[in-house]
């Protein structure tokens, strides 16, 4: 295939390839995989853009509610970067392998700059099979008519997590709106106590082959006791009786996660790095 001078838009003529690409590297790409999986690549459905530079096995990146780049060399991430300062910059973050993100970072940084953080050590972290440690028996997955009792906790970590409030902007509607549809496809769950989310966690983005587990979190009169341990163990038997590998990513400076983590029995396999808008 002949190297096109920059970035270019792919579209459902190309799933073919995008597929392959996305499979050489499933844990790392779940995100995207996931929407591409169950929509295709037109941009209106999937939500966003899958960019390609010299065809989606040499360069791919996805742009839309994040921009994330999966694969390419330099020349690849500075013509993502170059498309990417042209369009103008819709994303909340740049996300994904660190040695991808970092220098696509280095592009961008002087136009888009400055981030309000930059995260460039977040072990990606898998679990192939079935977890070390006993799971919670208590931790189920959320019902819709639970959601006014789920969303705080959701609201909680999100704030723990990202540093603001999600509820911003919209009064919360949207945030809602993306909780409620965790909870209807059973990707929300939950251990209750007296009525009281004290651990949750969801499947954020789930692929025909690997589910990223995301907004682990424990009640803080709970914490030091177990919970998230147990508990993310018991989504990680949910995942496998899905027929999926279980992965994740943490901070590194988050040593008490990452040591629940390997607990479980999840280890590392990768680096992402975040840079949060």
């Amino acid at each position: 295939m002949l190297r096109v001078a920059g970035a270019r838009l792919l579209d459902d003529r190309h799933r073919s390839g995008v597929h392959d690409a996305l499979d050489a590297d499933p844990v790392a790409s779940c995100m995207v995989a996931a929407r591409v999986e169950a929509v295709g690549l037109d941009p209106w459905r999937l939500g966003g853009e899958l960019w390609s530079y010299g065809g989606p096995a040499e360069g791919l990146c996805f742009s839309g509610a994040n921009l994330v780049p999966l694969r390419g060399e330099r020349s690849a991430l500075r013509a993502f970067a170059d498309r990417a300062r042209r369009s103008g910059r819709a994303c909340s973050s740049l996300v994904g392998r660190a040695e991808l993100v970092l220098p696509m970072w280095d592009e961008l940084s002087s136009v888009w700059g400055p981030a309000r953080e930059v995260r460039p050590d977040q072990p990606l972290m898998t679990l192939t099979g079935m977890p070390a440690v006993p799971p919670d028996p208590q931790v189920r997955p959320v019902r819709i008519d639970e959601l006014d009792r789920y969303l705080p906790a959701a609201v909680a970590m999100f704030t723990e997590e990202v540093g603001v409030d999600p509820r911003d902007g919209d009064g919360g509607v949207g945030y809602r709106a993306r909780v409620a549809e965790l909870i209807t496809s059973g990707r929300a769950f939950a251990r209750f106590q007296d009525g009281e989310v004290v651990f949750k966690a969801e499947i954020g983005a789930l692929s025909r082959r690997v589910g990223q587990i995301q907004g682990v979190w424990v009640h803080p009169a709970w914490r030091g006791h177990g919970l998230g341990t147990s508990g993310t163990a018991s989504v990680a038997v949910a995942l496998a009786a899905m027929g999926r590998c279980a992965s994740l990513y943490v901070n590194a400076f988050n040593s008490p996660a990452r040591a629940a983590y390997r607990r479980v029995g999840f280890t590392q396999v990768a680096r992402f790095a975040t840079v949060l808008f």
